[in-house]
């Protein structure tokens, strides 16, 4: 069974994305937010699976679509609570974020085609990562990695071969952590969600 995993926060304003503010008000900077996980869920929705799993902290909203299992979080770092979501889960799963808008149904395929590797890694330009697969889950392999520094993404990915897994790699994307991220991710992708709310901010002006 091929699970999609998710894992995101309720964009309420203050809770989210605030390396956005300034120049993007709290509300400005949940809006955002909320159209990248939108646009997230939907290529997920869009992608063949057969679950579709939601690790959300907070309660659902109308972004929500159907066809998702949504599971809270459990507590404790970033670490535990991925490690979490993944124990969860049998058979081949791919964990993304919210972060990555621009993400496309065919590059999360890939990421679950298992037929000649152990596990996926998807690097981020900020030294983390969007995608983890994993052929059989396995929650060890993500406690006690640093979370949100530099080093994230390579220390994640030498506990992956470091445990003997075969590792191919997805194409590293921008998470959307500043401004700047911001304006690039909807350059990118300007059919987005994300870049239609980002355009129409910077119509009206931030502040």
């Amino acid at each position: 069974m091929t699970t999609l995993l998710v894992i995101a926060k309720e964009p309420m304003p203050g809770r989210v994305k605030t390396r956005l503010t300034p120049p993007f008000s709290p509300e400005q900077a949940a809006r955002l937010a909320e159209a990248a996980l939108a646009d997230t869920l939907d290529t997920v929705r869009a992608t063949p699976a057969d679950r579709r799993v939601l690790a959300l902290s907070g309660a659902p909203g109308a972004w929500l679509p159907d066809g998702f299992e949504v599971v809270p979080q459990s507590p404790g770092g970033l670490d535990e609570r991925l490690a979490a979501a993944f124990a969860a889960c049998t058979g081949p799963t791919l964990l993304i974020g919210m972060d990555t808008p621009q993400v496309t149904p065919r590059l999360l395929t890939a990421g679950l085609d298992f037929a000649d590797c152990d596990a996926w890694f998807g690097p981020a330009h900020d030294g983390g990562f969007w995608a983890l697969g994993l052929a059989a889950p396995d929650p060890a392999l993500l406690r006690g990695i640093p979370m949100s520094v530099p080093e994230t993404g390579a220390r994640q990915r030498r506990r992956l071969t470091g445990a003997g897994l075969r590792v191919r790699d997805l194409p590293p994307l921008r998470d959307i952590d500043t401004a700047a991220d911001a304006r690039s991710v909807a350059q990118t992708a300007p059919a987005t969600r994300f870049a239609a709310h980002h355009r129409a901010l910077g119509e009206i002006g931030v502040g």
